[in-house]
């Protein structure tokens, strides 16, 4: 079990009657305690336009957690390539490779790319009519979740016209990927012999990861360039194994692997006891419902706001996969839904993404997973 390292998650969350400024504390802080356990990597995911999430800038928050903390890997959890541009994204990092040598991984994820106005907008709840059910080890796949509703949201066309230069187009994610590693090795040249050569950036000594959900073009894309995939069982529990699959089957081998290395998310909340534990989870579903229904991710509520929560049948729905795969209890009970998911995706590292409203809740979390973990 020590073999298989954890890796954590960081949304860098604000709690109900926090602020920002707090929040980036608590997950310097965070990282630096989860260095002091044992865990490989702290990732830090990028979200824009949310009133609960402070991680706007992976960029940012990774060169404030460097300077904090001395040995564990850092990494984006991912880097949205819509809005962005392949150039930007190798100086970015760059910058903090040159800073702190050998102990950034740029984790790269599709984002935006499509026009609201073509895009379909179906019902509010789209989990399509399949029963949940158990793979042979246990691990819960349920019903497949639509995202569909979201593109056509007033607040997501919102979010493309501020993050997006009026009239730009986002590249192709697979030509993106491609130009990205050519500038990271040095090789970038235009079809007309122009080279392109970033500095800093070029040889940057980076891990590159590509984040996918489902059995689609990152999946695709990242087996074919022989790059290690990271799969999201916290966000699209219904398609984790036909994205494993999917790279694994698309997996050619390259300079940096001979073989698929796999990363699964998990979310995840620990205490010394289940009713603890599920007492500190109350407020996850509400807070996935706002960030499901497109408004947004409110702040991160307590238990008692959370319970004033009058709950529709709709609102259920809409949360049912990720409330229902959330893996709350007590260390011997969620280091056992590790292990399950671990085995049914074959996960090379687990990724460990938890919230509480209370910061020493999390931190006591992620601590004693790390010394459940430890043991096995």
């Amino acid at each position: 079990m020590a073999n298989t390292p954890l890796t954590v998650l960081d949304l860098v969350p604000i709690s109900s009657g926090s602020t920002p400024t707090q929040a980036l504390r608590n997950s310097v802080d965070l990282a630096q305690r989860a260095e002091a356990v044992g865990y490989a990597r702290y990732w830090f995911a990028e979200h824009h336009l949310n009133p609960g999430v402070a991680g706007t800038s992976p960029a940012v928050v990774l060169a404030l957690t460097a300077a904090a903390t001395s040995t564990i890997r850092l990494g984006a959890g991912a880097v949205q390539l819509g809005h962005r541009t392949a150039l930007a994204t190798v100086e970015e990092f760059g910058l903090l490779d040159a800073v702190h040598p050998g102990r950034f991984d740029l984790g790269l994820g599709r984002s935006g790319g499509r026009s609201a106005a073509t895009s379909r907008q179906p019902a509010l709840v789209g989990a399509t009519p399949v029963t949940d059910g158990l793979t042979p080890g246990g691990l819960r796949i349920p019903a497949r979740f639509s995202y569909e509703h979201l593109l056509g949201h007033p607040r997501f066309v919102l979010h493309q016209r501020l993050l997006q230069l009026p009239g730009a187009q986002s590249q192709p994610y697979d030509e993106q990927i491609a130009d990205i590693l050519a500038l990271l090795s040095g090789s970038y040249t235009t079809a007309d012999g122009v080279e392109a050569h970033v500095v800093p950036g070029e040889h940057a000594d980076l891990q590159v990861w590509i984040l996918g959900s489902s059995a689609g073009i990152s999946a695709e894309v990242a087996g074919a360039h022989g790059l290690r995939f990271a799969a999201n069982y916290h966000v699209s529990p219904a398609t984790v194994l036909e994205a494993v699959e999917a790279y694994r089957a698309a997996f050619r081998p390259s300079a940096e692997l001979d073989r698929p290395h796999v990363s699964v998310s998990a979310d995840v909340v620990v205490a010394e006891d289940e009713a603890t534990a599920r007492e500190l989870a109350t407020g996850y579903g509400l807070w996935v419902r706002s960030i499901r229904s497109g408004d947004g991710a409110i702040p991160f509520p307590t238990p008692a706001e959370a319970r004033a929560h009058i709950w529709t049948e709709a609102d259920l729905a809409l949360v049912a996969d990720r409330t229902g795969t959330q893996f709350v209890g007590s260390p011997p009970q969620v280091a056992d839904q590790l292990e399950t998911l671990r085995d049914a995706t074959g996960a090379d590292e687990l990724i460990i993404t938890t919230i509480t409203h209370q910061h020493e809740d999390r931190v006591r979390s992620y601590q004693l997973l790390a010394e459940e973990w430890g043991r096995r």
